[in-house]
């Protein structure tokens, strides 16, 4: 019986996954005074005059708040607050255990809409509270808030507060492939400005890798959704959709593809054959990362495309190029906590993917290699991106995202990058 059967599962996450662990002694009455009254009334009173001082006497400088209202959870749907606990503590436990980030589950169970709405997400009524909690962190991951709400409640706590605000179903998808398309275009001989690009989706994901292609110099993308091509005489277009409406002829997901070199999937289960894929690129790359049934499986691109070069990734760990997005969250915030960034912005978000980028070309530990006998860890067609538990992420990833961070302008902390590299290669040393 498989591992990931319900009774194991549910016997694993008995007792939930996260707690409180003390990193102060709590075992004598001095420790007590310390912790607690009267001792702390020096740490309120610091804190009253200066603001600045809760990132020297409370925890705020390494936690996250992991938020949720449960309206998007994985690909389940809108459960509800109460049902996305186990996912949010999971993000806790990814962020500890990856970026040695502190994080904690915030399920918002009140933010739903009523009327004509009845139980959208309420923007509004979320923002507020994120905002109510955010004294206590030094970040604020949003998770599975469902499209189009998602982009409002992003925007405004960005814009309103002064620490990072992260929807990593937005980001952290779109920075993980940027990363691939990336290696892509170097193993092609290409610039990104050169490809043509499709992309199947056009909810949170879709619409921010879009956005990061560009930012990072791709000019030539198709959107579509499920009515097809996201052009400009449409009328049914959101803003977000609009902001990325071509103008042109084509009609479908199809004939978009015809001669495309790379196509990316954040969509649904077998919307591809592989008469389709035929029709692209010389050398096509297929982002098909639809979870857990991709938009079209690898053995159906091998057999179609049999005697040509190609490169296929999924969201699935048991295909090689996975995009998963525990390759970037954990660092993107470990490299904004440790320069004290008050945004992350697309500059720190394609540092990040360049970082990975430039690691998957590098010889792989032998460690690593362990992990995955199975498959071929050199760069090239099948290994286009670093596997989870490369330990080198922690330093490569977060340094490039602080570096990034103070060449904008967003790091309160101006950090001596040599040090600040040293000291991640010793914090990675003695978590090993």
């Amino acid at each position: 019986m498989s591992s990931y059967d319900k009774e194991s599962v549910m016997k694993f996450h008995k007792g939930g996954k996260v707690c409180v662990s003390l990193p102060k002694p709590l075992k004598s009455k001095d420790d007590l005074c310390l912790a607690y009254t009267p001792g702390v009334a020096h740490a309120v009173k610091a804190i009253a005059a200066d603001k600045n001082a809760l990132y020297d006497c409370t925890a705020k400088p390494n936690l996250v708040a992991v938020v949720s209202d449960g309206t998007a959870i994985l690909g389940l749907g809108d459960l509800g607050a109460s049902a996305s606990i186990p996912v949010m503590e999971g993000k806790a436990v990814l962020f500890k255990a990856f970026g040695d980030v502190d994080a904690w589950p915030v399920p918002l169970n009140c933010c739903r809409q009523g009327g004509a709405n009845e139980g959208k997400t309420d923007p509004k009524r979320v923002i507020e509270m994120v905002k109510a909690i955010a004294p206590q962190y030094g970040g604020i991951n949003l998770e599975d808030i469902a499209s189009p709400a998602c982009f409002e409640i992003e925007d405004v706590l960005d814009r309103e507060l002064d620490i990072p605000v992260f929807h990593d179903d937005q980001w952290g998808t779109a920075v993980i492939t940027l990363s691939g398309v990336i290696n892509y275009a170097y193993l092609a001989g290409r610039e990104l400005s050169s490809l043509k690009i499709v992309i199947n989706g056009a909810g949170a994901a879709g619409i921010r890798i879009c956005d990061m292609l560009k930012a990072a110099g791709a000019v030539n993308i198709t959107m579509c959704d499920k009515e097809g091509v996201i052009r400009k005489d449409r009328q049914n277009l959101n803003e977000f959709k609009a902001k990325h409406a071509v103008e042109t002829d084509l009609k479908t997901l199809k004939e978009a593809l015809v001669g495309a070199d790379v196509f990316i999937g954040v969509s649904a289960a077998n919307v591809l054959v592989g008469d389709d894929v035929k029709t692209m690129g010389e050398y096509p790359a297929i982002f098909a990362m639809a979870n857990p049934d991709p938009e079209i499986a690898p053995a159906e691109v091998e057999k179609a495309l049999v005697g040509r070069k190609y490169i296929m990734v999924t969201g699935r760990s048991d295909y090689p190029n996975q995009i998963n997005n525990v390759l970037g969250f954990p660092y993107l915030f470990r490299g904004a906590l440790d320069v004290r960034a008050t945004t992350i912005n697309k500059e720190m978000k394609v540092a990040a993917a360049d970082a990975l980028a430039n690691l998957a070309r590098q010889s792989v530990p032998e460690d690593i290699k362990a992990l995955y006998p199975n498959e071929n860890l050199e760069f090239g067609p099948g290994y286009i991106i670093p596997k989870p538990f490369d330990r080198r992420l922690f330093v490569e990833v977060s340094f490039a995202v602080a570096k990034a961070a103070i060449e904008t302008g967003v790091a309160r902390l101006k950090v001596d990058l040599d040090e600040y590299r040293a000291d991640l290669e010793r914090r990675n040393a003695e978590r090993a």
